[in-house]
Formats: C-alpha cells, structure tokens, sequence
C-alpha cells in the first residue's frame, strides 16, 4: 500500500511537470482543414471583432458598407457611362455597373485581406497558435456580409429600373464560392512575400486593379473586345465569372459555361500550391523583426 501511494505520487508529480512545446513542422505542411472546423468558434468572434473593428471609430458606421460601393457606382457610371459611353447593352449605366461591381468588390476586398493576413496579424500568431488559414478565410467572410448588406440595395435597383430578378440569381453563391477560391489563390501565394516586402502588396494592389477592367465590370465585352481578342480574353476566369454574375441578375446574355468551367478548373492547382506555399511560410513568419 505504502509502493502505491509513492508510485502514484511520483506519476501526479511527473504529470505537473510536463511541459509541452509546439515546434514549426518541417519538410511539407499539411493544409489540416479539419483543424479549421475545430476551431470554428474562434473563427466566429474574429470575424465579429473584425466587423467591429472596421467601423468603430466611424461617424456613419455599418453605413460605409452601402456608402462605398455606391460611390463607386456612380463614379464608374458617370466616367464609363456619361463620358466614355461604352456599350453596356443597352441596360441603364448604374444598373449595369452596380449588378457586377459588388462581385468584384467581393473578390477584390477578401484578396486584399488575405493577401496582408501574416503580415496584419503577425503580433498575435506570436502569442496563440490558432491555423493561420483562419486569417485570411475571415476576410471573405467579411466581404461576403457586406455583400449581403450592398444586394438588398441591387435588388430594390433592379426592380426600380424593371429588371425583376429570376431563379438564376440562384446561382449567386456558387459565383461568390469560385471568386473566393481564386481570391485565396492569389492572395495566399503573395501573403509571404508581403511580410518581408510592403511595396509587394502595393504592386499586388495596383495589379488587381488593372485586372477589373481586364473584366466585363464597365462594358459589354462582347461589343468592346475585338473578335480576334476574343479567344483570349475569356480564358480569364475572372471575365467569365463577372459576366455570369450580370446574367444571374440581370438575365443578360449567359456566360459560355466550357469557358467558365475549363478556366475556373485551371486554378484549382495553384489555389493548393499557394495554400501549401502558406502553411509553409507562415511558420517563420513570427521570426521576422
């Protein structure tokens, strides 16, 4: 009796004294995107400190979320519209714009936040371990609540200008999911870059601005793009998604589905290298000074 209660003393000892140390994993990092699932609580309240955080310090607030885009629309629709008077099928200018503007404020937005996740939260991945993959999913699920909020106010436009929204608006989600999947692609595989160089991010920024009018967001592509063009401008995922985002809503002419399909597919592969290339970076990235 007097072996056991020594023998279980020494374990309840030995057990206090454990220390356990997370060390960066070497050689190929798994993405683990089961871990993302358990810690899904902790990717609720960040994303909810981050909508806070955006406009806490704000005289309008949430307003901003509505505000923005609408600035924009009108700019884009006086400049492209008004001035430029390019071809937009003959659907009022506004309209035109605003149906694939919030897409591509979308894509555009999660991007940007993914693209600056390590860098943005380097402070706290040296305090916690939490996946880093959280970071920059948080951003597309910011942009995906604003863009909730901006499309009550296509759809009152929509019916304003008597464009009554049918079942393909049905397939607004799947669009979002593509734009999200190629957003992560793109901003995963710079984010490492970004940390060590801050005029990356900057060239990275002006790049994806070039890349909007790259896309069917301003014009009727079938009326602005030479024949000869045509071919190679709808190899852009991006075109054939913006263009499906405008017939979803509006019923316009639909996208060629082949083009859209074949184009979305051929980013798949870079979407799990750059996902890969992250886990790996993002384990020296707390190292940086």
């Amino acid at each position: 009796m007097s072996n056991l209660s020594q023998k279980t003393a020494s374990e309840t000892s030995f057990s206090a004294d454990t220390v356990t140390v997370i060390e960066a994993p070497k050689g190929l990092v798994p993405l683990n995107l089961r871990e993302l699932w358990k810690f899904r609580e902790l990717l609720y309240f960040m994303l909810l400190r981050d909508i806070k955080a955006r406009y806490k310090q704000t005289a309008l607030g949430p307003l901003w979320i509505v505000i923005n885009p609408l600035v924009q629309m009108v700019v884009l629709s006086v400049i492209f519209g008004a001035v430029a008077k390019l071809p937009m099928g003959d659907i009022p200018a506004p309209l035109f714009i605003y149906s694939t503007l919030l897409a591509w404020t979308f894509f555009e937005g999660g991007l940007s936040k993914g693209a600056n996740s390590l860098r943005s939260s380097r402070a706290l991945m040296s305090k916690v371990y939490f996946p880093r993959l959280i970071i920059p999913v948080i951003g597309y699920g910011a942009q995906f609540i604003d863009f909730l909020i901006s499309f009550v106010i296509l759809v009152g436009m929509c019916m304003y200008f008597g464009y009554t929204p049918t079942v393909t608006i049905l397939w607004i989600p799947v669009f979002l999911l593509m734009l999200t999947v190629i957003g992560l692609a793109i901003g995963l595989l710079f984010a490492p870059a970004i940390t060590y160089f801050w005029d990356v991010g900057v060239i990275l920024q002006h790049s994806v601005r070039l890349l909007m009018y790259s896309s069917p967001v301003v014009y009727s592509a079938m009326e602005v793009v030479p024949e000869r063009w045509q071919a190679l401008y709808w190899s852009n995922p991006l075109a054939n998604i913006i263009q499906a985002c405008r017939w979803a809503v509006l019923g316009t002419d639909p996208p060629n589905w082949i083009n859209l399909i074949l184009s979305f597919l051929a980013t798949l592969p870079i979407f799990l290298i750059a996902a890969f290339y992250y886990r790996r970076a993002e384990r020296s990235i707390v190292d940086i000074a």
